[in-house]
Parts: structure tokens; C-alpha cells; sequence
């Protein structure tokens, strides 16, 4: 069950002395929040309008000092590999001068792009502009949601970054961020409260939007439940699961209560002979056994199963009779 904690890599590094500034102020709610997913990702574009493109050594960039992305989707990045392989690089990246590190620099936004790029054994283009620690939370968080269509809990758990770097009183920073206003704000910081081991464990579900994490978040204020949710979560393995699922399976484990506690959880196994001819698929919820056949015996060895399973329950009953 074990996952990256979302919160391993929060930074508390203070604001530095601005370099050049970007093409946008901040002052006040109603002056930052941005409308649309489309400003946002012109507002990203215009970072870079009229900027010098040049290659830099994927070697030689670390990633933000704040994280926007939870987990990233496989299959996802294994398109953006293929597509940089067949067409190049099309957008560049947005980097900085390494506040600590001379001769290095950080990404502010484009980390996937930089590992598409480093993993084809590539320079990567890209832009550098010298920015403070504001400006860079601000250009990352408009640019991201416009090209990677986050979901609400990663949205939530970098505005929780953001606001323990106190940047300001009013929390008009992460607001300009994320494009959200105090409200939204208020339920994200509200959500990210809960039980760090449970967020873990659930990760990036992409599907539940804000009205079901508020849901899940209340379930978990009733200490027994959370008890026997942790119970389950300590003898299940969550890993092949993706976060939508892993989602789904903990609000299912909170509301499909049996008398004795939570339901048990679905346990799987797999068979196979030595010579690989079938396999079986094995799993059980306490009440339900399940046996899936699969390759080219399949089909025969399920008719022999089939056709003896009156011996194999009279031999199953003698055992369990003689203890």
C-alpha cells in the first residue's frame, strides 16, 4: 500500500530579491483571480513571447521547489515521449537560475517535457528568465492546470504548498496561482486536512472533483470509521490500482459497513502450471470466489473442472470433516 507521501517535497524557502519582472501584478483578490483555462494559458504563452530560446543539458535543471502533480499517468507520458520523438519539442520549457546552486537551474513549469526529453537522450529548449520565488508559484501554478488538466486534490495539496510558504496575509498568491477564489480555497485547504496516511494513500484520483473529496473528508471526521478504514488500508495492496480506483474503494470501505466493521476487502491471487499452459485469476471478498481461466487450456481445463465438481466437493466436504 505504500506511496510517495504528496507532501514529502514541501519547501519552506523564503521569498528571494525579484529579478526580471513577469508581465503581471498581484494586488488583491479581485484583481487575480483568472477567468478561463484558455487566459491561463495565454498568460503562460506571454512569459515567453520574445524570449531566446536556447538547449540546455536536462542534467543540469531540478525540479520546482514546489510539487503541482501528485502522480502522472503512464500511458500519458509514454504519448508525450512519442510525440517529442516524431515532431521535436515543440513548446519550451520555462526555467530559472538556481537560487542556491550556481551554474544550475530550476524548472518553473514543463517538467514533464524535461523528462519526455531527458528520456530520448536530448538537449531540451528552453527559456530562462530570472524570477523570485513568487513569480515562479504563480507562472507555475497558471501554466500548469492549462496544459496538464490537473485534478482537484493536486490542485488542492499545491495550494496547501503554496500557503505554508506564507507569501501573503490575504493568501492572494495561491489564489492567482490556481485561478480560484477564497471560497474554493477555504474547502481545497479544508480537504488536504485530512488524515495525511489516507491522501497517500488514495494519490491523484483524477475524477472526484471538489463536492466528493468535501464528502470523504467529513466520513473521516468519525474517529471509528477512520480506525477501521486504517485497519483495511494496513492489509490491502493498493498499488495496481489507479487513483480513481483507490479512491472509490476507500469511500466504499466507509459506507459498505457490516456488523463486525468495514467490509473485507477483495483479495486476488494467480495460478499457473509449470508448463504455462493455463492460468488462473483467483479473488475473494470474504463472500464471493471468483476463478477466472485464461490461455490455450482454458476453456478444456474449465470443462474438466466443470464436469467434476461433484467429486471435488465431496472431497473437499471429507477434509474439512476430518478437521
Amino acid at each position: 500500500m505504500a506511496r510517495k507521501n504528496p507532501f514529502a517535497n514541501l519547501m519552506n524557502e523564503r521569498p528571494l530579491e525579484p529579478g526580471v519582472a513577469l508581465d503581471y501584478t498581484v494586488k488583491g483578490a479581485s484583481r487575480s483571480i483568472i477567468s478561463t483555462i484558455d487566459e491561463l494559458a495565454h498568460r503562460a504563452d506571454k512569459l515567453l513571447e520574445g524570449e531566446t530560446v536556447i538547449e540546455l543539458d536536462p542534467d543540469v535543471i531540478d525540479a520546482s521547489f514546489v510539487r503541482d502533480r501528485i502522480e502522472d499517468d503512464p500511458q500519458a507520458f509514454e504519448a508525450l515521449v512519442a510525440a517529442i520523438r516524431e515532431q521535436g519539442q515543440n513548446s519550451p520549457i520555462l526555467v530559472r537560475p538556481h537560487p542556491k546552486d550556481d551554474g544550475r537551474y530550476m524548472v518553473v513549469f514543463g517538467h514533464r517535457r524535461l523528462r519526455a526529453v531527458k528520456a530520448l537522450g536530448r538537449k531540451v529548449r528552453a527559456v530562462v528568465k530570472a524570477i523570485d520565488d513568487r513569480q515562479h508559484v504563480i507562472a507555475q501554478g497558471q501554466e500548469t492546470p492549462a496544459r496538464a488538466d490537473l485534478s482537484f486534490i493536486e490542485k488542492a495539496v499545491f495550494a496547501r504548498q503554496l500557503g505554508a510558504l506564507n507569501y501573503d496575509s490575504d493568501s492572494a498568491t495561491v489564489m492567482a496561482a490556481l485561478s480560484i477564489d477564497k471560497a474554493t480555497l477555504s474547502k481545497m485547504l479544508s480537504v488536504t486536512n485530512m488524515p495525511a496516511d489516507v491522501l497517500e494513500a488514495i494519490g491523484g484520483a483524477r475524477s472526484p472533483g471538489r463536492d466528493r473529496w468535501y464528502e470523504l473528508k467529513q466520513m473521516l471526521e468519525n474517529p471509528k470509521r477512520l480506525d477501521d478504514l486504517r485497519e483495511v488500508l494496513a492489509r490491502t495492496d493498493l498499488s495496481g490500482l489507479n487513483g480513481d480506483a483507490r479512491f472509490a474503494f476507500v469511500v466504499d470501505a466507509l459506507t459498505r459497513r457490516k456488523s463486525q466493521g468495514l467490509a473485507p476487502p477483495r483479495r486476488k491471487s494467480k495460478w499457473a502450471p509449470g508448463d504455462r499452459a493455463v492460468s488462473a485469476e483467483i479473488s475473494t471478498d470474504g463472500k464471493n470466489y471468483t476463478l477466472a481461466l485464461k490461455a490455450k487450456d482454458a476453456v478444456g481445463f474449465g470443462e474438466f473442472i466443470a464436469e467434476s465438481l461433484d467429486d471435488l466437493y465431496a472431497t473437499y466436504r471429507k477434509r474439512k470433516n476430518e478437521g
